[in-house]
């Protein structure tokens, strides 16, 4: 284990690598982004393996293989614009936002809070979203987020000060059910990432891309249990700037059956989802193996 000097000397590292990288102007990073991401696309047989072979299955039947390989690069390029967008990002000033970023379907947002019970936000790995912390100081609200603590602690410390500096709080994931209903009962926006595999126990199947994939079943249960409105938000870059946008209220399907209820609801939030990866499909995280967690068959009796 290392000692506390040893993880205080490789978080001041990162803090100064990110630092460096961070004087670029946003144009110029992104192109180095861009260039680092190709690099890491040959060089990284493993998880360009499991990106061509998620993107063959949401779209061979509309695309060739020459057309997904081009997707698959430009999917890494987008992975290595986010680094360098964060290291930007770092020397960013409030007064400056509106240059760089804008909001669309705000009174979604808005409206969502008028039911004074909170706001519960549905958003993915798309774009940029270690960013969206910005588009939350922008609108105003008070932002908790869940999130999976990383496992390489220097690394950790610094995305912890990176995600609060606009005023943003994080909510550890293993037990975050009681911190996000405080939030909730104090009126501000729980934002949960809803993309990404989960355990069997964790979550439900339901479609996605057309086949079943794992869900994390924490959303749904939230909204049938507080009735707090779910709104959607994804933020993705737009030629020279980021757009963040807010979709309408999602309905909360109730039918008396808590468990079809958890699975339809999570269901609708999926399929949110993937119309906006369609809209944007090099802006998703497809190095991630969203489909690795397969439903349960017993064995069948003789």
């Amino acid at each position: 284990m290392k000692s506390r000097t040893d993880t205080t000397m490789t978080y001041r590292a990162i803090v100064t690598l990110f630092m460096l990288l961070g004087i670029f102007p946003l144009d110029v990073g992104r192109r180095l982004g861009a260039l680092l991401g190709h690099l890491i696309f040959v060089c990284d047989s493993k998880h360009r393996n499991i990106a061509l072979q998620n993107l063959s299955h949401a779209f061979g039947r509309e695309q060739g293989q020459r057309e997904i390989r081009e997707l698959g690069k430009r999917v890494f390029q987008n992975l290595g614009q986010i680094l360098f967008e964060i290291c930007w990002s770092l020397r960013l000033k409030k007064k400056d936002f509106h240059k760089y970023f804008s909001i669309r379907g705000l009174s979604n947002l808005k409206n969502a809070y008028e039911k004074a019970k909170g706001v519960l936000v549905l958003t993915g790995h798309m774009g940029n979203w270690e960013l969206l912390t910005i588009i939350a100081a922008m609108t105003g609200y008070p932002l908790s987020i869940v999130v999976r603590p990383l496992d390489f602690r220097p690394l950790n410390e610094f995305f912890i000060k990176f995600r609060t500096r606009f005023g943003g709080r994080l909510i550890p994931k293993k037990h975050s059910m009681r911190m996000v209903l405080r939030s909730l009962r104090k009126g501000e926006m729980v934002a949960l990432l809803m993309d990404q595999n989960v355990d069997w126990y964790d979550g439900v199947f339901v479609d996605f891309f057309g086949r079943l994939a794992c869900t994390n079943k924490g959303l749904a249960l939230l909204a049938l249990h507080t009735g707090a409105p779910v709104v959607p938000v994804f933020l993705v870059r737009d030629k020279a700037c980021f757009k963040a946008e807010f979709g309408p209220e999602l309905p909360l399907i109730q039918t008396g059956d808590k468990t079809k209820d958890v699975e339809i609801n999570t269901a609708q939030y999926n399929k949110v989802i993937e119309s906006f990866i369609r809209r944007y499909p090099d802006q998703w995280f497809w190095v991630h193996q969203r489909w690795k967690t397969r439903p349960y068959h017993s064995w069948p009796r003789e």
